[in-house]
C-alpha cells in the first residue's frame, strides 16, 4: 500500500471547480437583477436594459469568495498561488404573472430554477420614475408574492401529476411509491394553504425523497433588497418591510445597491476601499450576499496550504473528514487514512505548520472527525 500526503491540490485537479453553492438570481423585470449580476461577476455577460426579457438565456458567472484568512495563511506558508473558493451565480430570465402557465419566458425560467441550491429574490426597493416597473408600481412585498405564487402554482401542478401516477403504483402494493406519495401529499397540503413547500413538515428519514421532488419552493431563499445609493448603508422603509418578512420566515434579507456594486466593479481594487469609505460603507454588497448565502446553506470553509498554493474549500457544516477530502478529489475520500489538522487560530498564532506541530497543536483526526470552519488540513490517503 502506498501512502500519500496531500499538502496542496494535485495538478490533475487544480483546475476543477471548487464546490460552493449555485444561487439563481430571480425577480420581476426591471428590478435590477441583471445589473446586480453584472456587478457581482464583474462582467457584462447579462444585458441590463430598461425593458422586459432583456436576459434571454440564463447567464452564469463565478465569483471568488473574499476571505482574509486565506491571505494570511498564504503569507505564512509562502504559497506561490492563492486560490479562493468560488460561488456560482445564475441570472435567470425575468418572471411575470402567468409564468407557471408559460407566460413570458415562464417555462424556461422555472426549469432553470430547479438546478439551483438557493434562490435570491431581487426586489425593487427604490423609487425611480425613469425605470419602468412591469406592473406600474413599487412594492417589494407584492413583487415577492408574485414570484412565490408562480413557483407555488408550478409546484402544485407538478405534484398533482405525480400523485396520480403514485396512487396507481400504491394500488399495486409498491412500498416506495407509498412513502413518496405521503411526502407529496404533505407538500401539497402546505401549498394548498398558500405556503411554499419549504414549510412542509417532513420527517428526517423522508428528507431525501422530498429533495428528489425538486420543488421550486423547497429551496432556501435570500431576499435581496435593491436600494438607491443613499440607502445602501441603512436600508429604507421598503427594505425594512422585507427584512421583517424574512425574519418571520426564517429566511435572510440583504440590502444592496446594485448601482453602487456596478460602479465598484469598474474600479481598480486599490480604489474600491476609498470609494466605499466615501459612501460610509465598510464592505461591498457582494461580501454581505456571500455571508448570507453561507449562513443560509450552513456552509463553512477549510484550507490547504503549501509552497505551491494556499486554497480554500467549501463544505457543508457537519461534513466528516473523508467527505471533506473528497471535495478535492474522489480518490482522497476512497483512500482516506487520516487528516493532519490545525485550527486557523493556532496556525496563525504559531506561525504555521512547523510551529503548530512543535507546540502540539497539530492533531491527527480520523474518519469520524467533523471538520470545523477554518481548519488547515493535510490529508493522508492510500493510493
Amino acid at each position: 500500500m502506498q501512502v500519500a500526503l496531500l499538502s496542496y491540490c494535485c495538478a490533475a485537479c487544480r483546475d476543477l471547480p471548487v464546490m460552493g453553492f449555485k444561487c439563481g438570481i430571480v425577480g420581476l423585470p426591471n428590478v435590477g437583477k441583471s445589473t446586480l449580476f453584472n456587478a457581482l461577476t464583474q462582467t457584462a455577460a447579462a444585458e441590463a436594459a430598461n425593458y422586459p426579457f432583456c436576459t434571454i438565456e440564463p447567464n452564469v458567472g463565478e465569483v471568488s469568495v473574499p476571505d482574509e484568512r486565506l491571505d494570511r495563511i498564504a503569507v505564512i506558508a509562502k504559497s506561490a498561488q492563492i486560490l479562493p473558493t468560488r460561488l456560482t451565480f445564475v441570472d435567470i430570465a425575468g418572471l411575470v404573472r402567468g409564468a407557471s402557465k408559460g407566460e413570458g419566458l415562464g417555462n424556461q425560467f422555472l426549469a432553470n430554477i430547479r438546478e439551483m441550491d438557493a434562490i435570491a429574490y431581487v426586489l425593487r426597493c427604490f423609487e425611480d420614475g425613469d425605470v419602468t416597473h412591469v406592473e406600474g408600481r413599487v412594492d417589494p412585498m407584492e413583487d415577492a408574492d408574485t414570484v412565490e405564487t408562480e413557483l407555488m402554482l408550478a409546484d402544485m401542478e407538478s405534484l398533482e401529476k405525480r400523485r396520480i401516477a403514485l396512487e396507481k403504483r400504491v394500488r399495486g402494493q409498491d412500498k416506495e411509491a407509498k412513502t413518496t406519495l405521503a411526502v407529496v401529499e404533505a407538500a401539497l397540503a402546505v401549498l394548498n394553504e398558500g405556503k411554499p413547500a419549504r414549510f412542509a413538515e417532513i420527517a428526517p428519514e423522508d428528507s431525501t425523497v422530498f429533495r428528489q421532488l425538486q420543488l421550486l419552493t423547497s429551496k432556501p431563499i435570500l431576499y435581496v433588497c435593491n436600494v438607491d445609493e443613499d440607502a445602501a448603508g441603512t436600508g429604507n422603509a421598503h427594505s425594512r418591510r422585507v427584512e421583517e418578512r424574512a425574519a418571520k420566515e426564517g429566511a435572510v434579507a440583504v440590502v444592496i445597491s446594485a448601482k453602487i456594486e456596478s460602479e465598484l466593479a469598474q474600479l481598480a481594487p486599490d480604489e474600491r476601499e476609498a470609494y466605499l469609505e466615501d459612501l460610509g460603507l465598510s464592505e461591498p454588497g457582494l461580501n454581505r450576499l456571500i455571508q448570507a448565502g453561507y449562513s443560509l446553506l450552513d456552509l463553512i470553509t477549510y484550507f490547504t496550504a503549501g509552497p505551491k498554493e494556499a486554497r480554500a474549500w467549501t463544505i457543508r457544516k457537519g461534513t466528516l473528514a473523508p467527505q471533506a477530502a473528497g471535495v478535492i478529489h474522489t480518490d482522497f475520500e476512497k483512500g482516506f487514512i487520516r487528516a493532519e489538522t490545525i485550527s486557523y487560530a493556532d496556525y496563525i498564532a504559531l506561525n504555521g505548520e512547523a510551529g503548530a506541530k512543535e507546540a502540539g497543536k497539530m492533531r491527527l483526526e480520523g474518519k469520524e472527525y467533523t471538520v470545523d470552519d477554518g481548519d488547515v488540513m493535510h490529508f493522508r490517503f492510500a493510493n
